[in-house]
C-alpha cells in the first residue's frame, strides 16, 4: 500500500521553506522536495542580499509587510541566524505614489521620512540623489542564502522532513484529497501538494490543472553585479555594512537623457561583496534548464555607465556579475491560490522575497483549508 502523506511541498526555496516551517511549527506533517543541492544558484533564491523595501501603499502588501516583519525576527529567534539588517531604503527618482507610499506605511505603523536631495547627499555620499527622497527607516537588507538555510533548519526542527536532490517530475491530481507526486526516485502521494517551483512553474503543473487556471509566468534570466567599494580604507566593509542603505532610483522616460535606461535600478551594499546594482526586470527570456548564466553585454555596460553617474561610493570598473531567474506576472502581482488539493505560489521575482514568511503563512493556509486566498494573488483575476 502506498503511503498517503499529509502536504507534499515541491521546491525548497524561500517561499516553499516558509511553507514548511509554518506548517511544521503548527504541528502539522510535511514534507518539502528540493531538487539541488543546499546552496545551490540555479533559482532565484540564493545571494546574499534582497532589499526589505516598505514602499508600498496598497492595503493587500502593506498589510504583508507588517506580518513579516515579527515572522522575520520569529525566524531568527527560532534558527539562532542573522537575517535581516534594517539599515533603511532611500527611493528617490520622480515617483508620484511618494505620498501614498509614506500614508500607507503610517496605517500598519512603519515609518517614513521625506529629505531633499542635497540633504540626502550629505547623509549617504555614496549615493547621488535626485529629486524628493523617501527613506523608510525601517526597512532594510535580508540575507537571501541564510534566510534559506535558516527556514530549513527551523521547519526541519519542528518535524518538517526536507529532502535535497528530489525532483518532482509530475504531478497527477486522482482525487479531492489525493495528488501522486512522481519524482525521479520514486512515487509519493499526498492530500494537498504545494508548488513553489519559481521558473518550473508552468512546466510542473500545464498537465495537472486545468490549462485556464494556470496564469501566464514570465521567466526571465536577470544580470545584477557587485562594484567594489571606492573605500579602501581596512574597516570599510564593516561601515558600509550600516552606513548604506538599500536603494530604488526611478527615472522619468520622458527625459532625453534617459533614454539608456533599461528600467528603474534597485540596489544594496552587500556585505563582502561590494555595492549590488540592477535593473528590473529586464533580462532575456530562459528556459530555466538551459541559461548561459553570462551577463548580457549591453545591460551591463548600461549598469556600468549608472554607477559611474549615481553611485560615486562604487567602482564601476571593478565589478562581479550576478546570474539570476525572474519568474513574474505581467503585473508583477503574486499567484497564491488553490485548485483542489494543489496550492500555488509564484510570480515572486522583483519584489517578493521580503514578503517570505507572509507567502508561507498564506500557502499554508490554503493547504490546512484554514483560508481562501487574498483576492488580489487569486488566479479568477488572470482567466
Amino acid at each position: 500500500m502506498t503511503q498517503m502523506l499529509e502536504t507534499v511541498v515541491i521546491g525548497g526555496g524561500a517561499m516553499g521553506s516558509a511553507t514548511a516551517w509554518q506548517l511544521a511549527r503548527r504541528g502539522r506533517p510535511v514534507t518539502l522536495l528540493e531538487r539541488f543541492a543546499p546552496g545551490h544558484t540555479n533559482g532565484a533564491s540564493h545571494g546574499a542580499s534582497r532589499n526589505f523595501n516598505t514602499a508600498y501603499s496598497d492595503p493587500t502588501y502593506l498589510a504583508m509587510l507588517a506580518e513579516a516583519l515579527p515572522l522575520w525576527r520569529e525566524l531568527e529567534a527560532e534558527s539562532g541566524s542573522r537575517v535581516l539588517d534594517q539599515v533603511g531604503i532611500v527611493n528617490h527618482g520622480p515617483h508620484q505614489g511618494f505620498d501614498d507610499i509614506a500614508a500607507g506605511l503610517a496605517t500598519v505603523g512603519l515609518s517614513a521620512e521625506f529629505l531633499t536631495p542635497e540633504a540626502a547627499d550629505e547623509r549617504w555620499p555614496g549615493i547621488r540623489f535626485e529629486g524628493r527622497v523617501l527613506h523608510a527607516p525601517d526597512a532594510g537588507r535580508l540575507n537571501a542564502d541564510a534566510a534559506v538555510v535558516a527556514l530549513q533548519r527551523a521547519a526541519a526542527a519542528a518535524g518538517a522532513d526536507v529532502r535535497h536532490n528530489t525532483r518532482a517530475l509530475r504531478l497527477d491530481v486522482l482525487g479531492d484529497d489525493h495528488v501522486r507526486v512522481t519524482t525521479e526516485t520514486g512515487v509519493i502521494d499526498a492530500r494537498r501538494v504545494v508548488v513553489t517551483v519559481g521558473g518550473w512553474t508552468t512546466t510542473l503543473l500545464e498537465d495537472a490543472l486545468p490549462i485556464a487556471a494556470l496564469p501566464r509566468l514570465v521567466v526571465t534570466q536577470e544580470q545584477p553585479a557587485h562594484f567594489a567599494l571606492r573605500d579602501q580604507a581596512a574597516d570599510a566593509d564593516a561601515r558600509a555594512s550600516t552606513d548604506w542603505p538599500g536603494f530604488n532610483h526611478n527615472v522619468d522616460r520622458s527625459r532625453p537623457d534617459s533614454a539608456w535606461w533599461y528600467s528603474p535600478v534597485y540596489g544594496m551594499y552587500t556585505p563582502g561583496q561590494g555595492v549590488k546594482a540592477g535593473w528590473h526586470g529586464v533580462g532575456p527570456v530562459v528556459d530555466p534548464d538551459r541559461r548561459s548564466f553570462l551577463p548580457e553585454p549591453q545591460q551591463l555596460a548600461a549598469l556600468q555607465r549608472y554607477v559611474r553617474e549615481w553611485l560615486p561610493g562604487a567602482d564601476a570598473d571593478a565589478l562581479e556579475p550576478v546570474s539570476c531567474t525572474y519568474t513574474t506576472t505581467a503585473d508583477e502581482n503574486f499567484v497564491l491560490d488553490r485548485v483542489g488539493p494543489v496550492i500555488v505560489g509564484a510570480g515572486f521575482s522583483g519584489h517578493g522575497f521580503k514578503f517570505t514568511p507572509s507567502v508561507g503563512r498564506i500557502l499554508a493556509d490554503l493547504a490546512t483549508d484554514a483560508a481562501s486566498a487574498p483576492g488580489l494573488f487569486a488566479f479568477a483575476r488572470r482567466r
